[in-house]
Formats: structure tokens, sequence, C-alpha cells
């Protein structure tokens, strides 16, 4: 019985036949993922090129192409905001509250984190059963209780007082240090102990380096939270020269007429810190989510 010999395809025709290769593929998801990040930010990006292009315009130019560019470029809207505008001061007054605050909720809630990692107990764990019904009560039904405490200490119209109220964040930032804080080596802290180190010691030079990726991600939260919070400000202060940025942005709101280029300006003006705070930390912002994400 004879065989039939079947020629070998040439050896060039092997990867044609398999398709592209594992680069090729990879660039071309590469590319693809690029395009697709592109356009949604693009999308996200409106509304912004919005603001900010309309505040170099006067309302009739605004009123006429809201979407384009400005046919006669002004700065008014920002000369008139800042000289006629307390925005300078609610700057100052937004940066005070929005430091001041949020460095003692991220130092409250990491030391009571560390207290409640260090002394597991029955009452430890009632204690963290009972901060979790600050999530449970609506914050609305604490507004009557808290101005009249805020009133008889005198914080009323403060920005003391305002700080006082932001405190309560902390316990957002214990619930988020607490979980991480819990999947630190206990030996770390046996062999600081048998160095003599006390718990500050302990805390300062050896807790707060290893948490510092979740310490980022709370200070980014707390940061947005406090500098954009509209409802506690509007409550609690009366006077102009303690208003916050964000009050500035709704008193540029008129009951019958608004100035839009002008309330696009302030709004501007709000965003500048935040968006500088961003590009400033965006380094440790990212590496503290990332960290965060592949912890263990």
């Amino acid at each position: 019985m004879t065989t039939q010999h079947i020629p070998a395809a040439p050896a060039d025709a092997a990867p044609a036949a398999r398709g592209l290769s594992l680069s090729q593929r990879e660039r071309i998801r590469s590319a693809v993922r690029s395009v697709v990040v592109i356009a949604i930010a693009l999308i996200c990006a409106v509304p912004l090129y919005v603001v900010v292009i309309n505040t170099f315009k006067n309302s009739g130019d605004m009123a006429a192409d809201p979407f384009g560019l400005p046919t006669h470029f002004t700065l008014e809207n920002y000369t008139y905001a800042l000289e006629n505008l307390p925005v300078v001061q609610a700057t100052i007054n937004t940066l005070i509250v929005t430091v001041v605050g949020v460095f003692f909720m991220v130092i409250i809630g990491a030391l009571a984190a560390y207290g409640m990692v260090q002394k597991r107990s029955k009452l430890t764990a009632g204690i963290g059963a009972f901060l979790m019904l600050s999530f449970v009560i609506p914050g609305q039904t604490l507004l009557i209780p808290q101005y009249k405490m805020e009133a008889q200490f005198g914080l009323v119209d403060s920005l003391l007082g305002l700080i006082v109220l932001y405190l309560g964040g902390a316990t957002f930032c214990y619930f988020l240090i607490v979980q991480y804080m819990r999947g630190l080596p206990g030996e770390l802290f046996e062999a600081a102990r048998l160095d003599g180190a006390g718990p500050f010691r302990i805390f300062w030079q050896i807790v707060l380096p290893l948490i510092r990726p979740i310490l980022i991600t709370v200070v980014v939260f707390e940061t947005m939270w406090t500098w954009n919070d509209f409802m506690t400000p509007n409550i609690y202060i009366s006077s102009t020269e303690k208003q916050t940025l964000v009050l500035q942005v709704f008193n540029a709101m008129g009951q019958f007429s608004t100035n839009w280029p002008l309330f696009m300006t302030i709004t501007t003006i709000a965003l500048i810190p935040v968006f500088l705070f961003f590009i400033f930390c965006q380094k440790w912002i990212v590496a503290g989510l990332v960290a965060g994400s592949v912890k263990g």
C-alpha cells in the first residue's frame, strides 16, 4: 500500500495562519483603551469647558453662543469678583476650615483605630458597633440638637464651630483606617515593645508610615467633602466675612435674574484650589490608591 506524501506548509505561513502576534494584539487593545478613555474624558470635560470659557464673556456673548469661544475676550468678571465680592476672604476661610478640620479628623480617626486594634475586647467591639450608628442616622435629624450645642458654647457663626462640626467625619476615617490597620503584622508591635517603645512612639514612628496609603485616600475623601460642603456653613454661618467659597457661589444666584458669567467665574475660582490640590498630590494619591488595592 502506497502512502501519499503531503508537502509541508512553508515556514513563513505559520504566523499568518495564527493571525496577529501577541505584541500586535496588545498594541491594538492598548489603542482601543486609549480611544475609549480619551472619549470619556472629553465628554466629562464638556461641562468644565462651558463653565471656564464663559467666564471670559459678557452676558450677551454667553446668551448668543454659550459653547463658542468669546468674541471679545475679557477679564471683567474676575476683576469684579475679586474687587467687589469677598472671594479672597472666603477662600482663606475655606482653606482654614479644610486644612485644620481634615488634619484633626485623620489624626482622631487613626488614633481611634489604633486603640481599637491594640485593645481588642467586648468593650471595644461594642464601641465600634455604637459608632456604626453614625452611618444609620441621617445627618439632618441632628441639626437642631447640634445647633443648640453650638449656640450654648458660643460657636455659632464662627470658623471654630465649623471645624468642631466637621470633626464628626473622624468616624468615617476610623472605619476606613481600622480595617487597613488590622492587616498589619502584630510582630512589629511586639518587637517595638521589647525595644522599649511606648504606645505613642509605636503609633507615630511605626503605624503611621505603614498606613500611609489609606491615610492619603482618607485625606482625599475628607478634603473634597469639607471643601464642597454647602449645608453646614449655610446653616451655621451668617456673617459675610466668615462665609466659605461655596456660599459665595450660592450668593451669586439672584432671586429673579442671575449674572451667569459672574456665577461661573466664582465657580471657577472655587475649583482652582481643588484642581491644584490634585495636580500637586497626584503622585501620592495614585500611589496610595494602588498600594491600598494590592495590599496583602
